[in-house]
């Protein structure tokens, strides 16, 4: 999603800015730990007030993107009031699939499917209606027809850049890339929905089955 929005010419794409602080705060070891914590800003303040400002570039249109695990308890939520807000949920098992490729450090928090939910209400409390919310297997099922309707939502106009990008690194990635993105690095577009193949541990079931009441929420409310 993130190469979809950067592609177009009106918008400004900035990947994980509360990643460092993130890996500070926590001392959790993600691949590559240490140069994303000396190549990102760890002051919540500075990232918070950067993130509440102008759009860079003079672009109409800046994409956040953000992993809502990134957000720890306590965390002052209060920059999020002036954008507008969209949260992509994935099935909870392809989610724990997908990271037991990367890290063994795997609990409920790690996939930010509980902390989605959290978003939501407070988004909820704040502005009296849900968010939008768009399910990654339904962009994958329809990616045109669901971009669509997703800029309408937006407010935007819909762009055909958004359907396919270059292939290789992008300007927007974060130093993490080399660890996490060789299969967006080798896209030039939305693939085919696949379901995610695998059997989860005994542990990671549970965890699973943990996340599933808050995923199933957030699905019954997505655009569809």
């Amino acid at each position: 999603m993130m190469y979809s929005f950067d592609n177009r010419q009106d918008t400004s794409g900035l990947d994980e800015p509360l990643y460092a602080h993130y890996l500070n705060e926590t001392g959790i070891l993600h691949p590559g730990a240490k140069e994303v914590i000396s190549a990102g800003e760890t002051d919540i303040s500075e990232i918070s007030n950067y993130l509440a400002g102008p759009i860079p570039q003079q672009k109409n249109i800046w994409y956040q993107k953000h992993m809502t695990h990134h957000l720890l308890p306590g965390f002052d939520l209060g920059w999020i009031d002036g954008l507008t807000n969209c949260m992509l949920i994935r099935d909870p098992k392809e989610v724990i699939l997908s990271l037991a490729k990367k890290t063994d450090q795997i609990d409920a928090r790690a996939t930010g499917i509980t902390q989605q939910t959290v978003l939501l209400d407070y988004l909820v409390e704040k502005t009296g209606r849900a968010p939008i919310i768009i399910d990654s297997r339904d962009i994958l099922l329809d990616p045109r027809g669901m971009l669509e309707k997703l800029c309408i939502s937006l407010g935007i106009p819909f762009s055909n850049k958004m359907l396919s990008w270059p292939k290789g690194p992008k300007q927007c990635d974060g130093v993490w890339a080399a660890h996490w993105y060789d299969v967006v690095w080798d896209s030039t577009g939305f693939a085919p929905y696949r379901a995610r193949s695998g059997v989860l541990s005994p542990e990671l079931q549970k965890i699973c089955d943990e996340c599933q009441p808050h995923y199933q929420r957030l699905h019954s409310l997505r655009l569809q």
